[in-house]
């Protein structure tokens, strides 16, 4: 297990965190007779401030980390709730003000799918099989979701309209008005758009639960998807300049398997090991991959940890304390000031937010 700060030395490092009025919204959007539920608290482990941003009086669940539901320059946040009428539908929170905005009711969402486009204009996501799409525009008169494609088990969206790629009926498939091209068969998701406008999609073969294979589909010679990794691996990301695809490996170590951050090269796919986490169950880079956060699976230990790349140490962020440290998701604002991670600590899962600003330094915006 790697290095990990103090509390008192943490606490130096971390600022007062996020701050947020409760101002209602008042229009034709459907707004929640009370705005904000922020709640700001000292985490009982580092005493680093946390907010949490949505009542756990409901289920509330972020998107896939793989997904773009986070638009940082609108301060805006995507994701389901059950808050209407017991079951989950999208929701759009507003990050200045503490306000939850129904964008749509849905009967069988799959929480787990929504994705904002890049202009955040149009939100995307399955019901039942069906890939739609609708505005998220407040000013614009609601209108039923536009279904783009049926029998859909995963999607990925890349920077541009024309980069929406999806998996049905066990095939990779590019979107198109006029049918979809087929890239690769036996395919299963995730599926993860190759950034920078450069074509081809990341996508899972033969996922057994324990073991699976990520491929990667070219755009320019789409019979010939490669393998690039098998064996107990998970959740995969792009690098930042697309180049590579960073992922956890279960690597076996005195009779137990012990999560490994690798990294793969796309053109060589030569495999190579980034830093041992303190039994990560999930993680995500931020936007210039230097930084990694987790979600520690120890039962003992059930924090939320960074983890600096460079150094492999790693630096503990807060107590998650979820009952599956899988369900955790965290994840980093596309500027990297900022981490959300969600946890049933308190009954219903709720979403909670942490400044990291002043131990990561800021990336990219969205």
């Amino acid at each position: 297990m790697a290095d990990q700060t103090t509390r008192r030395r943490l606490l130096k490092l971390v600022p007062g965190g996020l701050l947020a009025a409760a101002a209602p919204v008042i229009g034709r959007s459907q707004t929640f007779p009370r705005a904000g539920e922020f709640v700001r608290f000292a985490d009982p482990t580092t005493e680093t401030p946390v907010v949490r941003l949505t009542s756990p009086a409901y289920r509330n669940l972020l998107p896939a980390p793989n997904n773009r539901f986070l638009l940082s320059r609108a301060r805006t946040l995507f994701f389901s709730s059950d808050r209407v009428n017991g079951r989950l539908s999208p929701c759009e929170l507003d990050l200045k003000t503490g306000s939850i905005r129904l964008l749509l009711e849905t009967s069988a969402l799959d929480p787990a799918s929504l994705a904002v486009d890049a202009a955040g204009r149009s939100l995307y996501f399955l019901e039942e099989g069906a890939l739609s799409e609708t505005p998220v525009n407040s000013r614009r008169e609601k209108r039923r979701p536009e279904v783009l494609v049926r029998n859909v088990s995963s999607f990925g969206l890349g920077s541009t309209r024309g980069e929406l790629f999806y998996i049905a009926d066990g095939a990779l498939h590019q979107f198109k008005k006029e049918g979809g091209s087929v890239l690769a068969e036996g395919a299963q998701g995730p599926c993860l758009v190759r950034p920078g406008g450069r074509g081809g999609c990341l996508f899972c073969r033969r996922d057994s639960g324990v073991e699976r294979e990520f491929w990667y589909a070219p755009l320019n010679e789409p019979t010939k998807p490669v393998k690039l990794v098998t064996g107990r691996v998970s959740h995969p990301y792009w690098s930042a300049d697309g180049n590579s695809v960073l992922f956890l490996r279960d690597l076996p170590q005195n009779q137990v398997f012990v999560a490994t951050i690798c990294e793969v090269q796309l053109e060589s796919a030569a495999e190579r090991c980034l830093a041992k986490t303190s039994q990560f169950a999930a993680f995500d880079p931020n936007g210039n991959d230097s930084v990694f956060v987790g979600a520690s699976g120890s039962k003992a230990q059930p924090n939320v940890v960074l983890l600096l790349r460079a150094t492999g140490r790693e630096l503990t962020l807060c107590e998650h304390r979820a009952s599956n440290a899988n369900e955790v998701q965290p994840v980093f604002s596309p500027d990297s000031r900022r981490v959300f991670f969600q946890s049933d600590r308190e009954g219903r899962s709720a979403i909670y937010a942490v400044n990291v600003e002043r131990l990561v330094e800021p990336t990219g915006d969205s």
